[in-house]
């Protein structure tokens, strides 16, 4: 508790903090706040006629507009909260630990075990996590094709009768987003060398001769110490990186490489719209305020949260 006056004295804190608990909330309501349509659930749902190709501004159908193809745009608003949410902290959650494990056992260990554990880090830091999302991609693909086979729209089709039998790499990309998978294994290093160098300094101080002394194994130290005192810095470091994964969601969604965030669909659907008559950006707002403001305030939100878990764990 003695912590805590110190967070709240900074304005920031406090909105990134209102910020992420506004998006959690949008994320849990989602149900109540825009219930799906009974016949079409989904995160676009048509208020407006199907064949309507200019978006329409806002009215009591959709009181934020719609988009192209009489989409709302509350709708996809509110549901793509809580698709950025889930997103954003299945990857970030997923590579943090994997990191935060594998960057106390390099540094405990160090030696020859450890330096190979660190330069396998490296290696695959030079790999980007763009091309991480084209590659499973492709060898999808190149799978499904070598089974007699072609993906389109989510769907494997056949070009016989003979029903393809899922491989195992085809089974964990159709059951896990590419762009998911990718950024989890191709983002957990900077959490793995951040441990690393902390439990290093760690390992001489005072406290764990003592435990080794004391006879405790290399296991408990490791759990009871070292993770315990190196979280810190790798919170924070998470915290920031929530917004940053779902900003490169829209993006890569936006530009057709990956992804599937409904935030970059939304964009996507307007792009055609953003500049109206005589180059005005301000004709048909609606087509492209709302997404971007969710996407840049979400990024916002869990940087300054992040700021604000700095001053709680690591400037204290």
């Amino acid at each position: 508790m003695k912590r805590l006056p110190p967070y709240f004295r900074r304005w920031q804190n406090w909105i990134g903090l209102l910020l992420v608990l506004t998006y959690v909330f949008l994320a849990v309501a989602a149900p109540y706040l825009s219930p799906d349509d009974p016949k079409k659930p989904g995160p676009f749902m048509r208020v407006g006629r199907a064949f309507e190709p200019a978006p329409l501004p806002p009215d009591e159908k959709a009181v934020l507009g719609m988009l192209p193809l009489g989409i709302d745009i509350y709708h996809a608003l509110v549901w793509g909260s809580r698709d950025a949410l889930r997103f954003g902290l299945i990857v970030t959650i997923s590579t943090a630990l994997f990191g935060v494990i594998y960057g106390a056992i390099s540094g405990f260990t160090e030696g020859r075990v450890g330096g190979l554990m660190l330069r396998i880090a490296d290696s695959f830091l030079a790999f980007p996590p763009i091309a991480g999302v084209v590659f499973l991609q492709q060898l999808f693909l190149a799978t499904v094709s070598a089974l007699g086979g072609f993906y389109y729209s989510g769907v494997i089709y056949s070009y016989s009768d003979t029903q393809i039998k899922a491989t195992l790499i085809q089974s964990l990309l159709e059951t896990i987003n590419p762009l998911m998978l990718s950024l989890i294994v191709f983002s957990w290093m900077p959490y793995a060398r951040l441990v690393h160098s902390i439990v290093i300094t760690l390992k001489q101080t005072d406290f764990i001769q003592a435990a080794r002394a004391l006879g405790g194994s290399n296991f408990w130290i490791i759990r009871k110490h070292l993770l315990r005192n190196s979280t810190g810095p790798a919170m924070v470091l998470a915290a920031r990186d929530v917004g940053g994964v779902v900003l490169l969601q829209a993006t890569l969604t936006f530009i057709g490489i990956g992804g599937d965030s409904i935030w970059g669909e939304m964009l996507a659907l307007g792009r055609n719209w953003i500049l109206g008559p005589g180059g005005s950006i301000l004709t048909y707002w609606w087509v492209f305020l709302p997404p971007t403001l969710a996407v840049m305030l979400f990024g916002i939100a869990w940087n300054l949260f992040g700021d604000g878990l700095s001053d709680l764990f690591i400037n204290r």
